[in-house]
């Protein structure tokens, strides 16, 4: 019998950094994600094919099982950092692999590999699914970070993200602004890696416990805030409180200085996607200026 398992893409609203600190974060899960489906196969060995939001193949392998070992891929750095993930699967549940039932796995993305919506975290969760583990135990096992994405890879609403003693704690909110018209997501044709993002910002000398109790005030602002004013205003302090502690410029100033409103960096500052505010008109700025992977709020937010 197939099995599939289903997890949502994410973007972190505010908070990024300070959230692997214990700052509150605002986070919201996309209607993009990834699908994991268990196939029954005539094969001893587990075979691993993953697929693009086109349908394009994009990455095979095999492993040897229950003693799990590599066989074959196609992209080897790849490979072993599934096989690492596989592991550390078992090392949290022993009988994973081990009941010797044939199967091979298939994934799906539902975007483009290259948007930084959650490729490994969707994965992640979904292994965490398969193999009848926490998900934040295998996220620190293998890839670590805060793990406000796991959150949203298995909520379906925005949510207040947090880590206390290094547990995760997960509040839904009801984030629906009636300006969400006026918002909308810029893909800077840049994906950012965000270990070495967050390698960066370890390495800096600041106030932490300042920069917590900043960022999570603005946090809880915007998700109870209701006029798009106001929100533009936190959209700004935040960036600046951020741009001061990484001692690098906002993506406004650096990439946009002319643009009339406010601009968001998410996530990793550098790469992925941006949150901007305006109207159609603000949106072919964008365009113009060579970015055209422009979404709306309603078509990026689930």
């Amino acid at each position: 019998m197939q099995q599939e398992y289903y997890s949502h893409g994410k973007l972190l609203l505010s908070g990024e950094y300070a959230i692997l600190d214990g700052a509150v974060g605002l986070a919201v899960p996309t209607k993009f994600g990834q699908s994991l489906k268990l196939v029954p196969s005539s094969s001893p060995f587990l075979g691993w094919t993953s697929f693009d939001t086109d349908g394009q193949l994009w990455f095979e392998a095999e492993f040897e099982v229950p003693n799990l070992k590599l066989r074959i891929s196609s992209d080897e750095k790849m490979a072993n950092r599934l096989l690492e993930v596989l592991t550390a699967a078992q090392s949290l549940n022993p009988n994973f692999l081990v009941d010797g039932q044939e199967r091979s796995v298939e994934t799906f993305l539902t975007f483009p590999r290259d948007w930084g919506l959650g490729t490994s975290s969707t994965l992640i969760n979904n292994m965490a699914l398969w193999a009848k583990v926490d998900a934040h135990d295998l996220l620190q096992r293998t890839f670590g970070g805060s793990g406000y994405d796991l959150a949203c890879a298995q909520h379906n609403s925005p949510l207040l993200y947090h880590l206390k003693d290094n547990h995760p704690t997960v509040q839904e909110v009801r984030f629906d602004p009636p300006f969400k018209e006026n918002l909308f997501f810029v893909y800077l044709n840049e994906k950012r890696n965000s270990r070495d993002a967050i390698a960066n910002y370890r390495s800096l000398e600041f106030d932490k416990a300042e920069l917590i109790h900043k960022l999570t005030t603005i946090t809880k602002n915007m998700a109870i805030c209701s006029t798009l004013e106001e929100f533009l205003a936190l959209m700004d302090l935040h960036e600046q409180t951020l741009s001061e502690v990484l001692k690098v410029p906002t993506v406004q100033n650096r990439l946009f200085p002319d643009f009339p409103k406010s601009i968001k960096s998410l996530g990793a500052w550098g790469g992925d996607f941006v949150m901007a505010a305006g109207t159609k008109k603000d949106q072919q700025y964008f365009t113009d200026k060579g970015y055209h992977t422009v979404l709306s709020y309603s078509d990026m937010v689930l």
